[in-house]
């Protein structure tokens, strides 16, 4: 079985690293959707997809899945059309693991099988309270894979969020 996640990995955090875990349980092969792919260098969407990417496969590590993709993609503003948008950016596959509202009545529509996904910590472990953490120079770098706080590190991107949420002077 081929298993497709989608997520905006802003940044990609502990609970990401679970949910994998979880996914490897019952499929042979994931594709990792970097969704809003266009987006970066703002308040909610900091990353560039390049350095989402660097960040998920830095922590990906070795996996218990046969293959491993890690396709970005950016979004239409037609949600009629998104899901053939992604089926059209991607490989085949099985099933749809997301919580989203949206994304499960659109993938459902289309008849595919969707699986809610379990969430851990989720106050904690959310790409929301990760980046209020770098805003405020608070210690983040525990809800994320080691390799994770080095690629941010390395990219200066809690500097990066910091700047971005300063206000005109």
């Amino acid at each position: 079985m081929r298993a497709l996640l989608i997520g905006r990995f802003q940044p990609f955090h502990n609970g990401h690293i679970k949910l994998i875990g979880e996914i490897a349980k019952s499929n042979e092969e994931l594709i990792i959707v970097v969704g809003s792919a266009q987006q970066s260098y703002t308040l909610d969407n900091p990353f560039t997809a390049g350095e989402r990417i660097e960040m998920i496969s830095s922590a990906l590590g070795k996996t218990k899945f046969k293959q491993v993709y890690i396709i970005p993609i950016e979004d239409v503003d037609s949600n009629q059309i998104w899901v053939s948008h992604v089926k059209a950016m991607v490989p085949r596959f099985d099933r749809v693991y997301s919580n989203n509202p949206l994304v499960k009545e659109l993938f459902r529509n289309d008849g595919r099988e969707v699986v809610s996904t379990p969430l851990f910590r989720r106050l904690e472990q959310s790409g929301t309270n990760i980046r209020k953490l770098m805003i405020t120079s608070e210690k983040w770098e525990n809800l994320v894979p080691a390799s994770v706080a080095e690629v941010i590190h390395s990219i200066k991107g809690d500097e990066r969020l910091r700047n971005l949420a300063q206000k005109d002077e």
